[in-house]
């Protein structure tokens, strides 16, 4: 009967033993918590990841938006980050030169990351460290009939305003009496806001934030006679009545108060749904060196002191299957980051009612620097823009933001570029 008991009892412990073993990884994510839609969209691929396969189990916890960036950094400083993380696309240069972020290259399949368009892709000196699975695009919207009413042509990928043209528009809707302020860029807006919406028209004119070859500088690309031609013409909006330096809210189009909004396409459904097919989308300015739109999204990567790196890599590459990329642009009305994906929506697709944003991000996207001082340059051109709206020297201000973003590389020995 002992003997019996003794074998029973181990039969029993080898299988529980079994059983633990047979229980899948636990695998820590954080994304941010924003709007319902996104959310459910992104819990259900994560339920549909749980469900494919029995190795890992991933567990997400939310975390609010106006923290996030600050609780990543609490938790990279004490190490307690998760395995798996989501980013705004401007800050991994900044978190992968801290040592936070593992490359992806090597741990995704490279055929997987080839087929995902840069604007999906987040770098540092050379080095993939996110991926992402949709993007947005800059237009400009406006409405048929004001086209129609003002005898004013309707702007096509194939040929955009130019600078000449566009200010021949403001200037014609300025005098028609039926717009106190004929154009809305969004001045009230504040924060990343300058760098994604107002960056690309410093492009366009030739000009940049930093010079993108040696990341080390921003003389003469941020204050150089390009910056300042594209600083006066934005200081012009003010000064011939063509924006509303102090408008109380970003509805002046939807109003009727405005005649041409600059405006992402995360706005299209709200402007379908109350305009229809009065609405009309074009490409961005060409302000000489042709159009240029801000791009980068949230992405998600994979912390570098992740204990289960191959099941974090087996989360990211299941959210780059072309169906799960298609499923979250179509949740969120976003731009699918891979051609793959974009076919399978029902807007992306050729032929899609708003294919136009996918052809805006494929032909005119730039990516902001790819730099850890991305942070410094999007706060010190922030002020510099507003600054000059505000009616300051152009030049003075150009060479402000110069002095800090470079003292900023000087402190952090060049950010790993020297």
């Amino acid at each position: 009967m002992r003997t019996f008991s003794r074998t029973l009892l181990a039969t029993l412990l080898t299988g529980l033993s079994a059983q633990a073993l047979a229980q899948p990884v636990e695998i820590r994510a954080w994304r941010h918590d924003t709007n319902e839609h996104e959310i459910a969209a992104s819990q259900a691929a994560i339920a549909r990841f749980n469900d494919s396969q029995n190795d890992y189990r991933v567990v997400v916890e939310l975390i609010p938006e106006g923290a996030y960036t600050e609780t990543i950094n609490a938790a990279a400083l004490a190490g307690r980050l998760p395995c798996v993380l989501d980013m705004d696309q401007p800050v991994v240069p900044n978190f992968a030169w801290a040592g936070n972020l593992a490359p992806l290259e090597g741990l995704l399949d490279q055929a997987l990351l080839d087929q995902i368009a840069s604007t999906g892709k987040g770098s540092y000196q050379g080095k993939v460290y996110s991926v992402g699975q949709f993007d947005v695009a800059l237009s400009l919207f406006t409405r048929q009939s004001t086209l129609d009413k003002h005898g004013i042509r309707k702007a096509t990928l194939e040929q955009p305003y130019s600078r000449e043209e566009f200010d021949q528009i403001l200037a014609r809707l300025k005098a028609s009496g039926d717009f106190f302020y004929p154009f809305d860029i969004n001045t009230s807006w504040s924060g990343e806001w300058a760098s994604y919406g107002f960056a690309p028209f410093l492009q366009s004119f030739g000009g940049d934030q930093i010079d993108r070859a040696s990341y080390l500088a921003s003389e003469g690309e941020l204050n150089g006679e390009a910056a300042e031609a594209w600083g006066e013409w934005m200081r012009s909006l003010v000064t011939k009545g063509y924006i509303d330096r102090r408008a109380a809210d970003d509805k002046g189009f939807l109003r009727g108060r405005v005649a041409i909004h600059y405006n992402g396409s995360w706005a299209v459904g709200e402007y379908s749904e109350l305009l229809g097919d009065d609405l009309v989308v074009m490409p961005t300015l060409d302000l000489g060196q042709g159009p240029v739109i801000g791009s980068g999204s949230w992405h998600w990567g994979i912390s570098s002191n992740c204990p289960d790196k191959e099941g974090a890599a087996r989360f990211v590459s299941f959210l780059l299957q072309p169906e799960e990329i298609a499923a979250m642009a179509d949740a969120v009305s976003a731009i699918p980051t891979s051609e793959e994906a974009a076919a399978l929506t029902e807007h992306y697709r050729e032929g899609g009612k708003w294919r136009m944003f996918y052809d805006y991000s494929e032909r005119f996207a730039r990516i902001r620097p790819e730099t850890p001082a991305y942070p410094v340059i999007s706060s010190s051109f922030e002020k510099a823009v507003n600054d000059i709206l505000d009616g300051r020297d152009v030049l003075d201000s150009l060479d402000a933001a110069v002095t800090v973003i470079e003292r900023n590389i000087r402190d952090n020995n060049g950010y790993g570029f020297q």
